[in-house]
Parts: structure tokens; C-alpha cells; sequence
């Protein structure tokens, strides 16, 4: 039913392999279990499941740019949206940043079989490594503000309607609309640069 659903409502968008597939459905499966005592989402009905956590998550990976980026998953929670993004792109290393423990825990967990995962039981804000591409869904932009430059030049933003506000350092290219559902936003932004002109 899981994959069924996954490959009908990504049609057109992305072809997954069976292998894929499977990593996929095995988090969602273990993402219901948990769920029972660990609150990982609110999202109860499988069909809204896969569209927003899913589907977007995958819609977010096919426009990451071609070759081997470091990607850091901001505020991760149940995976979204870096646990697909590394099924999508295993030639990636996605870090997911989490500092709720147990949440960090069932990262661990769910991401086990996947090398190109690791899991960082920590603020976003007291990492002190850089990525080539950061990703969101679900943080505030006041709180990315004050870290998110800091951690990599690249950003791929999963939002509302809301536009990004001045001062977060960002130049920010057209808004993508989702496929799915009504207001829901791709949002990628790369670092101000300071040019400097020789004549």
C-alpha cells in the first residue's frame, strides 16, 4: 500500500528503485511504532504521510545540484527531509541535526543500513562544521537566522507561504511550488557574496 501510494504520487516527478522503495517504507513502518510513544509526527493518515513527509522530502533531492555534496538536515525530527534525500542521492553524506535525544535515537536507528547517514544530537547552532548544502522543513526563520549562514552556503527551505525575511544572508531564487497540497514551498537561497572589482 506504502509503495503503491509513494510511486502513484510521485509519477512525473522522480522514478524510485524497488531498493528505494523499500529503505523508505521500512522508515515509515518503523516511524509508526515509534510514534506511539515518541511524538515524531502528528500526521496520522497515510496518504498525507507520504505527500508531506516523503514526496516532499524527494521533491526537495531532485533539485539538489549533480555530485557529491555534504548535506545537513536542520531541526531533522522523524528524518524529514534528510532520510530520503539520502536514499535518493546515496552518493551524498547527509548529516541529520537533532537535539532531542530520543528523537536523535530513532534517527539512529532508522538510518542504520544507510552509509551515507549520520545522526548529530545537537543544536543546529553549536555545530561547528560546514556543509556545501543545508536543509529545512518545519524551523522558523528567526530561528535559522542566526546560525544558518554558518553552516553552509546553500540552502533548500521546505515553507509555507511565508517569504524569507531580509537579513538571514541569503540571495533567494524564485519560489518552487509543491506538487502536492495547496501553499506549500521550495525555497532555495545561496550566500550574499561581497564582489570585489579590480579595474
Amino acid at each position: 500500500m506504502f509503495a503503491d501510494l509513494l510511486r502513484q504520487r510521485l509519477a512525473g516527478v522522480v522514478e524510485l528503485s524497488p531498493g528505494q522503495v523499500e529503505a523508505l517504507e521500512t522508515h515509515y513502518q518503523l516511524l509508526l511504532r515509534w510514534n506511539r510513544t515518541l511524538n515524531l509526527t502528528s500526521i496520522k493518515k497515510m496518504e498525507k504521510a507520504v505527500e508531506r513527509h516523503y514526496c516532499e522530502s524527494l521533491f526537495l533531492g531532485t533539485h539538489l545540484p549533480q555530485g557529491r555534496l555534504r548535506i545537513a538536515d536542520i531541526g531533522s525530527g522523524a528524518g524529514f527531509p534528510g532520510f530520503p534525500v539520502a536514499v535518493l542521492r546515496p552518493d551524498c553524506s547527509v548529516t541529520l541535526i537533532e537535539s532531542h535525544q530520543r528523537k536523535a535515537v530513532f534517527l539512529r536507528e532508522a538510518s542504520r543500513k544507510l552509509p551515507n547517514v549520520r545522526v548529530l544530537a545537537r543544536r543546529a547552532e553549536d555545530v561547528n562544521e560546514q556543509f556545501d548544502w543545508a536543509a529545512s522543513r518545519a524551523v522558523s526563520y528567526a530561528d535559522l537566522a542566526s546560525f544558518l549562514k554558518n553552516l553552509a552556503p546553500n540552502v533548500d527551505l521546505l515553507t509555507g507561504g511565508e517569504a524569507p525575511p531580509d537579513g538571514i544572508g541569503f540571495v533567494w531564487q524564485p519560489p518552487i511550488l509543491v506538487p502536492w497540497g495547496e501553499q506549500r514551498f521550495l525555497r532555495t537561497g545561496h550566500q550574499k557574496q561581497d564582489w570585489v572589482c579590480f579595474t
